[in-house]
């Protein structure tokens, strides 16, 4: 009947983005999506930041630094390792097992943080948000095994929705609930293990090496990131788009760890605001997230991504002026505005990016250049997190929130360089033909020789 919600209408539109045919394949890998964002924003973008401001604890301005060197150092530590964890998976052209092991090492130092003291608290807080952050790397690069060449707009975007949708389901359980940031901890841990599991259950990869990963290979790993960077330069556009990554994710991962703490600590609002203000924008979030996907497959990921850098800068420029009117009608209101561009942005970045980077990389280095991704990413976070932590410590007392001022627009100045980066390279070219199934006829974007000059697309 008309109107009414059919399930197996939407099972049949999930089969048809899998080689596999079955809709489950693409819905277990998007709840891992649900599942990793209920860490990063009940953990790192919700309770670490207050936890570890808190006056009974480090305080603002020392937890503020606290919390940055924690997450510097994480990062850090994840993108020296990047690639060779990326070259690790690529030598038996399987991601799942190691996508396992960094998710447990995520889940259990995480969820056993809130009874302990603050020192130690960041210390697991580090360890889980590398395990997080190299998950990442494995999580990404299965994004080929369950998609077609043509639909992974469309599956990055409903990943990206479906991890909104996480968003939303902790933010509602914290709220409701009342849960104090010390309790966050434990239950973030326990809907991150359940929702985790299915990819695990039901999605199968054939292994395209008959290579193992030994002990033995530590060392030639370890000696892999010249190499790698040796073979991104050869591929056009790729050393560029990394360059560009670097700027542009500065702002982007510094927002995601920073936002509670503006929040509360900045415009004044208590927990349970900060987390109804984060469902809201939300989900304006999720229904950006499908529109960006559909703009990628329509307009490729370059040009949409060009546009998700334009709105994101113009949402900094917005939220900064909000950071001048604290406790007042306007500034909120500013602030909700800039958190619903921000937002928005958030979805679009992960969405576009992650295609460009499928589009650009060779299949046979795949989770090699992953890496080298992830590497780039996590060098600007730490790079941008210990810039913003020493800016508000150094000013905060003396400026105020004039503090968080100076830091949100440094971020500005960031995005606009990465903007200014990935703007001449094209995203006409990707993947052989051979990926393709026989007889399906190449898109015109993917036509153009890999040695095709670093040209605006029009």
């Amino acid at each position: 009947m008309y109107g009414r919600f059919d399930p197996r209408g939407w099972a049949a539109a999930l089969a048809a983005l899998t080689p596999s045919g079955r809709a489950r394949v693409p819905g277990s890998w998007a709840l891992y999506d649900f599942a990793n964002t209920i860490f990063s924003y009940a953990i790192v973008s919700t309770a670490m930041g207050i936890w570890l401001t808190d006056p009974s604890r480090l305080g603002q301005a020392d937890g503020q630094l606290a919390f940055s060197i924690a997450v510097a150092i994480s990062v850090g530590l994840n993108a020296l390792v990047s690639p060779v964890l990326g070259a690790m998976s690529d030598r038996g052209g399987r991601r799942l097992p190691f996508l396992l092991f960094f998710t447990v090492l995520t889940i259990v130092p995480s969820a056993i943080i809130g009874p302990t003291p603050a020192v130690l608290g960041a210390t697991l807080f580090a360890i889980a948000n590398f395990a997080y952050q190299a998950a990442l790397i494995y999580y990404d690069a299965t994004l080929k095994t369950v998609s077609l060449p043509a639909t992974r707009g469309r599956l990055s975007g409903i990943g990206v929705g479906v991890g909104y949708m996480g968003t939303i389901a902790i933010g509602l359980t914290l709220f409701l609930f009342d849960i104090p940031a010390e309790g966050i901890f434990l239950i973030s841990g326990v809907l991150f293990a359940v929702f985790a599991a299915p990819i695990f259950l039901i999605v199968r990869e054939k292994p395209t090496s008959d290579q193992r990963f030994r002990l033995a290979d530590v060392p030639a790993a370890l000696g892999q990131l010249p190499e790698t960077i040796r073979d991104a330069r050869e591929v056009a556009g790729l050393p560029r788009f990394l360059l560009g990554r670097f700027f542009y994710s500065d702002a982007v991962n510094t927002i995601i760890v920073v936002m509670s703490v503006i929040a509360v600590r900045a415009m004044g609002m208590t927990t349970g605001q900060f987390i109804l203000v984060s469902i809201f924008l939300t989900v304006v979030a999720i229904v950006a997230s499908f529109l960006w996907g559909r703009l990628v497959d329509r307009y490729g990921p370059k040009r949409t991504l060009l546009w998700v850098l334009a709105s994101w800068a113009v949402g900094l420029v917005i939220g900064a002026v909000a950071l001048g009117m604290p406790g007042t009608v306007p500034g909120v209101a500013l602030f909700l505005l800039a958190g619903a561009i921000v937002g928005s942005g958030l979805g679009g970045v992960q969405v576009a990016d992650r295609v460009f980077m499928i589009r650009l990389s060779p299949p046979a280095k795949l989770g090699e250049f992953f890496g080298l991704y992830g590497l780039v990413g996590k060098g600007s976070q730490v790079v941008g997190q210990t810039i913003y932590g020493i800016i508000v410590f150094l000013l905060v007392d003396s400026l105020g929130n004039g503090a968080y001022q100076v830091a949100v627009l440094t971020l500005i100045v960031t995005m606009l360089i990465g903007y200014w980066l990935i703007r001449p390279v094209s995203d006409r070219w990707g993947e052989p033909l051979g990926d393709e199934a026989p007889g399906a006829v190449a898109p015109p974007e993917r036509l153009a020789p890999m040695s095709a000059p670093l040209e605006p697309r029009s």
